[in-house]
């Protein structure tokens, strides 16, 4: 099969597309044909060993998938632990899905690992209750853009988003935001993006944030908090950390800071199918609509991995195997 392999750490540079032996199932596992593999922030962290977990090479990138099992069967959508770059993957039954009829390759895997970390981060991990402000930050990418849609749906009291271009930001609007802010201002003084926070706020602290980039704009969000109030982080796109948080600080404000981690989902299949039962219905029905980027050829995979790390893509990316 072609695959997308690396055999050195470093940025796009390092993915080949080279042939190699079909993966071979285990026990509880199944063949795909792979008809789509979605491209994530994730994994322009694997290729640099930057990831939470370490890597270990050889490896192909890639942790999700649409397909049909060799010899045919009913269309799924599934998570893998790597490998997804590729024309074929082995997958465990209890982490992959249905695909309903009239929802595309790309919205499904908009939805399994982006769609799943929205559904998880506002249900699980922040509890929204309804009428409260829900600050989305990267408003416009793949979890982003689901987010909004998600908050807006279960009775958030105002939307706030960050997006890097002016297009982007009216998309956030589209979208279902009530406002948006250019996250640059927490480039040049992370206290000026507190104020515009609470300035899209109504001039008043925020209830959640959903933070996935680092550095000063995980400062800046978090000056933003209410008593009460929960930022949620689930990536570090900047690649650089923000200022420690000390236990004081949150006690006296009140405030919390939660970890999220999809793959800690993965190992309760039960928490992955409550978000997957939701989502893709809603897909289907028309309640949810994933924003679809490009699709690349498998050949173009460093291409994508370019586009996603220098913010020109929006929503879902994914690459083509047969291409």
């Amino acid at each position: 099969m072609r695959a997308v392999q690396i055999t050195r750490f470093g940025g796009p540079e390092v993915m080949d597309v080279v042939d190699l032996p079909d993966p071979v199932p285990g026990p509880g596992q199944q063949l795909y044909e792979v008809s789509a593999a979605g491209v994530n922030f994730a994994d322009t962290h694997q290729i640099e060993n930057s990831y939470l977990a370490q890597q270990q090479l050889p490896l192909i990138p890639g942790g999700e998938f649409v397909g049909t099992p060799v010899g045919g069967g009913q269309r799924v959508v599934g998570l893998l632990d790597g490998g997804g770059y590729a024309e074929k993957v082995v997958a465990h039954d209890f982490l992959t899905w249905p695909v309903p009829d009239g929802v595309s390759d790309e919205q499904a895997l908009a939805v399994v690992l982006q769609g799943a970390t929205a559904w998880h981060l506002l249900r699980t991990s922040t509890h929204l209750a309804e009428g409260e402000s829900v600050v989305v930050i990267a408003g416009a990418g793949g979890v982003g853009s689901l987010a909004i849609q998600l908050a807006r749906r279960w009775g958030a009291g105002r939307v706030i988003a960050t997006a890097s271009s002016a297009e982007k930001r009216a998309l956030c609007e589209e979208l279902g935001a009530d406002a948006t802010v250019d996250p640059a201002l927490a480039e040049d003084d992370p206290k000026a993006f507190t104020a515009a926070l609470r300035e899209a706020n109504g001039g008043k602290k925020v209830d959640i944030v959903l933070e996935m980039t680092g550095g000063t704009v995980f400062d800046g969000a978090m000056s933003a908090l209410a008593p009460f109030g929960r930022l949620a982080a689930y990536g570090m796109a900047g690649r650089v950390p923000p200022k420690p948080v000390q236990a004081p600080s949150l006690m006296g404000t009140s405030r919390a800071v939660i970890g999220f981690w999809l793959a800690h989902c993965m190992a309760r299949p039960e928490m992955m199918d409550a978000a997957m039962h939701d989502l893709l219905p809603m897909v289907a029905e028309g309640a949810l609509k994933p924003v679809v980027g490009g699709r690349y050829p498998l050949s173009q995979v460093r291409a994508a991995h370019e586009d996603l790390l220098a913010r020109r893509s929006t929503g879902k990316l994914v690459v083509d195997p047969s291409r």
